[in-house]
């Protein structure tokens, strides 16, 4: 699950692991709304493009997926008594989101949609490994083992969905400009405790 096979061209601060392990009932809670906008993301395409039958087909099963895993954390948060909290301003969705291009048609709009979920999955997934192979509690490193494992074709069925609806060549094209535009995001960003991205 190394960085190029997830496709993204900069790796996670190395800090950002050491410091998510010291506050980990903060990263919990953000990761449990994580996995609720996922799942909520996937509810959004189906409610406004019903009428994609492979898009249906494909997000269908991957709603309940993602809502599994939000139990998942709850659970975890439930087993160390750490008390669920308020959603944090997730600035990274919302930089990627201006990065997104506006207008063109319903096809278009889709597949940009369908990239940012992608980028999303993948730098989840990334993160989801460091967690995995780096924090010393045993039961927390094996829950992210299963959650990276179950979460890595992810952004790979956005990405095929997206070329679906769109020329493949001109999908891996916007795909490189934005995994470019992404990585300069991640490097500005600030290196939180208490953000999963």
């Amino acid at each position: 699950m190394e960085k190029h096979v997830l496709g993204l061209t900069l790796p996670t601060d190395p800090r950002w692991v050491n410091i998510a392990e010291k506050s980990i009932h903060e990263i919990l809670i953000d990761h449990a709304y994580c996995e609720q906008k996922a799942a909520s993301s996937c509810i959004s395409l189906i409610i406004q493009y019903p009428e994609m039958e492979r898009l249906v087909e494909t997000l269908t099963p991957i709603v309940a997926e993602e809502w599994s895993h939000f139990e998942r954390v709850m659970d975890e948060l439930k087993k160390r008594e750490m008390p669920f909290g308020m959603p944090r301003k997730d600035e990274y969705v919302e930089r990627l989101q201006k990065i997104i291009k506006k207008g063109g048609s319903r096809k278009d709009q889709l597949v940009e949609r369908l990239l940012m979920n992608a980028l999303i999955e993948a730098r989840s997934c990334e993160r989801f490994r460091l967690l995995w192979k780096e924090i010393s509690d045993a039961d927390l490193s094996k829950f992210y083992y299963e959650l990276m494992v179950s979460e890595a074709g992810h952004y790979k069925m956005f990405l095929s969905l997206a070329k679906e609806y769109k020329n493949p060549d001109w999908v891996e094209s916007r795909w490189r400009e934005l995994l470019k535009e992404e990585a300069e995001i991640v490097a500005t960003l600030e290196v939180r405790a208490d953000r999963m991205h």
